[in-house]
């Protein structure tokens, strides 16, 4: 896939830097260069390297997510407005008034993709660096970045149960190297519907289950772990500890964002308030744009309108 290679090579160039960094970084503490440990430790070091870059991006498809429940009474209504109206006309105008909708409150329906979509060139890159990693040792093909031939050749000697980091489930022979991946596979599998049902059973409300997109939600829910689980027959050793640092680190910042920004309407929302309540502390409500129905109701002390003042002589008579 040289086309790949010359299409990807900038992100190839900054993966194999960082690799190298990392490398560098745990070679000066001690641990042998070429153990196949010590590579994992690079491998998992870049991985926390790119989703903290991607923190302010995931902030991002949180809020997102969040106006997006809040939105459903909304949609649920426009999708209602133009039930069974097929023509040319009707269809335009609902997608505009929609796309207004989510313009005026600034989300997107494809927003929780994004972090995803993002990290798929890093993925792929990485899968190319490890892939050329034998060619690179033997000279063939030429470092890349600051994954240099020395480099390339203690990551070759390097092992992990015996296994190279290069090795994949169907083209390396051996049953360890199947058993090995077959295992992290499962794992990283796993990890990806825990996540996704996490995010389904606690992170949201009832009016959204019952929107008809949810059932395209609910499918990718067994759709995507199962993807990525026979992708990941084809994946090396060392893209796979990748994925599987990378799942694991989505699966507990999730945690964290669920239990402290929950969705609203939501059965994390509901614990939270729970929490805070039995602390006595304030709960913020959040504000959307483009209908009366999603105002936030204020607390039955509180007035819309400004309290007038009141003269002696009225108080005068409510004492008499």
């Amino acid at each position: 896939m040289d086309w790949m290679d010359k299409l990807l090579y900038p992100l190839q160039w900054v993966v194999a830097w960082i690799l190298a960094i990392f490398h560098e970084i745990f070679t000066a503490i001690g641990l042998p260069a070429a153990n196949g440990w010590t590579w994992v430790l690079s491998i998992a070091g870049l991985t926390l390297v790119i989703r903290a870059i991607l923190i302010p991006l995931f902030v991002y498809q949180i809020k997102s997510q969040r106006k997006m429940q809040l939105l459903q009474p909304q949609i649920q209504r426009l999708q209602a407005k133009y039930k069974g109206k097929k023509d040319q006309y009707s269809r335009q105008a609902m997608a505009e008034e929609q796309m207004s909708l989510f313009r005026d409150n600034k989300t997107s329906p494809w927003a929780s993709c994004l972090p995803l979509l993002v990290q798929m060139p890093i993925f792929f890159s990485l899968f190319r660096v490890i892939h050329n990693m034998p060619k690179v040792a033997d000279g063939s093909v030429g470092a890349i970045g600051g994954f240099t031939q020395t480099l390339a050749q203690q990551a070759e000697q390097s092992t992990v149960f015996g296994i190279s980091l290069s090795a994949t489930f169907l083209e390396t022979p051996g049953i360890g190297v199947k058993l090995l991946t077959g295992v992290l596979i499962v794992i990283m599998a796993s990890t990806m519907f825990i996540t996704q049902k996490q995010m389904m059973a606690k992170n949201m409300s009832e009016s959204a289950m019952a929107n008809p997109m949810m059932q395209s939600q609910k499918m990718l829910l067994y759709v995507m772990p199962v993807v990525f689980g026979f992708g990941g027959l084809y994946f090396p050793l060392g893209v796979l500890f990748y994925w599987l640092v990378s799942n694991t680190w989505t699966m507990c910042q999730q945690h964290v964002v669920i239990r402290n920004m929950p969705a609203p309407g939501s059965k994390a929302e509901k614990e939270m308030l729970e929490r805070k309540a039995r602390k006595g502390k304030p709960v913020a409500q959040p504000e959307i744009k483009g209908g009366s129905d999603t105002a936030v109701e204020e607390a039955p002390n509180q007035s819309r309108q400004r309290q007038q003042p009141v003269s002696k002589n009225r108080k005068k008579n409510k004492k008499r």
